[in-house]
């Protein structure tokens, strides 16, 4: 609705990760580099965390965008509250080896030595990321770490990627998870966009979509961003379209700091829980707790409303 008023090629804030998207912040392309780090070791595993929202899945999405798909062979798993054996079957999976249902596990794992030794061959690496990682139980990231020891001639036939919130790391340093500690070879802690990289993270979202200063953005509203958001991306993509809905519904061509305040109070009332600016700490961090349930509600909210609203355009538009 409103990329259509302000002439927009396509919706600038959508929550789906999307790598055309992706702004290099200082978070964002350190955490690249340990990524590349990690990949050339050509195994183990590498680990990043982040608060919800804070463009961990983006970031592996622009790292795939740069690899060649020649030489990897990518498979991606986000179930990850299921038992060991069940995670195993999904990785398979997701790898393309073939499951029957009287499959047991041994025979699964010739299948997958098989695949993993036929794309060396030729010359390809196994490349697994695990998103959600702190759901996983101690069985299923057993089942991970007996996959990277599956070695062909003598290197490791999988590397994996684990994606988590910030309570992964405790669980990570537990004593009970030593033995696939020892196996990391780069991780890094994805932390908040800072003010002013809020505000440049939002006009090259913008100028993706063939933005031309139209409508302006005041300083007082990137400020008021930063401050509800906390700098977290995710969140910052709810705040903003629901900005860019309200100036187009009131047929404004400038996003103000009054706007964003608005916005803020009208999301209130529509979920029920009180929305006010976060307070930063001087390490620039929010308050995490309230931030986060408070805008988790936001996100599950905007997202149906962006449903609703793509259903009554196609009901609108002519058959």
């Amino acid at each position: 609705m409103f990329h259509t008023f302000y002439n927009f090629s396509g919706q600038p804030f959508l929550l789906t990760p999307d790598a055309r998207f992706f702004y290099g912040s200082s978070e964002h392309s350190r955490a690249i580099s340990h990524l590349v780090y990690g990949l050339t070791q050509q195994e183990g595993f590498i680990v990043i965390t982040g608060e919800v929202g804070a463009g961990k899945t983006t970031l592996t999405e622009q790292l795939w965008s740069q690899l060649d798909h020649n030489t990897y062979i990518i498979a991606k798993v986000v179930t990850t509250q299921v038992s060991g054996d069940d995670l195993l079957r999904l990785v398979m999976a997701k790898f393309g080896v073939e499951d029957t249902q009287d499959a047991g596990k041994a025979a699964l794992l010739r299948r997958f030595e098989q695949m993993v030794a036929e794309h060396h061959k030729q010359g390809r690496r196994c490349l697994l990321v695990v998103d959600e990682a702190q759901n996983l139980s101690l069985s299923a990231m057993e089942e991970l770490r007996m996959i990277s020891n599956i070695t062909v001639d003598g290197m490791a036939s999988v590397q994996t990627i684990l994606l988590g919130q910030p309570q992964f790391r405790p669980m990570l340093a537990s004593k009970d998870w030593e033995q696939l500690r020892q196996r990391v070879l780069a991780s890094y802690h994805l932390g908040p966009l800072s003010a002013g990289e809020t505000r440049l993270y939002i006009e090259h979202r913008l100028r993706t979509v063939g933005w031309k200063n139209d409508p302006t953005w005041d300083d007082a509203a990137f400020e008021a961003i930063h401050q509800y958001t906390g700098g977290i991306p995710r969140r910052i993509n709810t705040l903003c379209s629901r900005l860019l809905l309200l100036g187009a519904l009131e047929e404004t061509h400038a996003i103000t700091g009054e706007m964003v305040n608005e916005t803020a109070e009208q999301l209130d009332r529509d979920l029920g829980a009180e929305i006010e600016p976060v307070a930063l700490n001087p390490a620039g961090d929010p308050g995490r707790d309230d931030l986060v349930r408070r805008i988790e509600m936001l996100e599950r909210h905007a997202y149906l409303q962006e449903q609703a609203f793509k259903r009554l355009i196609s009901l609108l538009e002519p058959k």
